[in-house]
């Protein structure tokens, strides 16, 4: 049945999944971590410091990430996504003695910067699959990913919490970790491979805009 779609439809499917097994397990880490480390007694403002650099460094991730896709095509951006998600769930997988606050603030800083480039490279992946005058069509596309963004995020706070019940805090880390690499690999050799490159090197320079206004807001 793929065979019969476009290859415009057919990267498009695979970036959504793509983006949709993220957002899955990146929810369900959130959940996990909060609930794990609530029931190791951790204080609620401990708990929240863990986030800090989850956000910090998903800021910074916005502010060059798309100097980054296009400097290196956005199929890379979104594979390292991936791959340091993987990173940031094995960092999780050491003794429970070994999860201190600042240890569980880096990887959850991993977790930051490859959520935003995921992010990032999807969205801005499917602007290029979409033929030239078919307006209509890219914004259903990405309404479509954009939207069920939420959904998943929820879901995957329910699929934490029943994976630490039913398999514990490493038992779900493990497996989450393991998943994520499955569609990592698939992306890597089902992805095209110049998605999203530019055909010039931007200078970094070019991040900010030349109105003012523009860069304050």
């Amino acid at each position: 049945m793929l065979a019969h779609l476009s290859p415009a439809i057919r990267q498009y499917l695979l970036i959504t999944a793509n983006y949709w097994a993220f957002t899955l397990t990146d929810g369900a880490l959130r959940m996990l971590v909060v609930l794990h480390f609530h029931q190791l007694g951790y204080s609620p403002l401990a708990i929240a410091m863990l986030f800090l650099f989850y956000e910090i460094f998903g800021v910074i991730t916005n502010l060059v990430g798309g100097w980054l896709g296009a400097r290196l095509g956005l199929n890379r951006t979104m594979n390292l996504g991936l791959v340091l998600q993987v990173v940031a769930l094995s960092m999780l997988l050491v003794p429970a003695a070994m999860l201190t606050v600042p240890w569980v603030m880096a990887a959850q800083a991993l977790s930051g910067v490859a959520k935003d480039l995921n992010k990032m490279s999807a969205k801005s992946s499917i602007k290029l699959l979409v033929p030239d005058g078919q307006g209509g069509a890219l914004y259903k596309w990405i309404a479509v990913l954009t939207g069920s963004k939420n959904a998943l995020k929820g879901a995957g706070f329910f699929l934490g919490g029943a994976l630490l019940m039913v398999v514990g805090f490493a038992g779900a880390v493990g497996a989450m970790a393991a998943a994520l690499s499955v569609v990592w690999i698939i992306s890597l050799i089902f992805l095209k491979k110049d998605l999203g490159r530019a055909k010039s090197k931007p200078k970094f320079s070019e991040v900010c805009s030349k109105s003012r206004a523009v860069n304050v807001l």
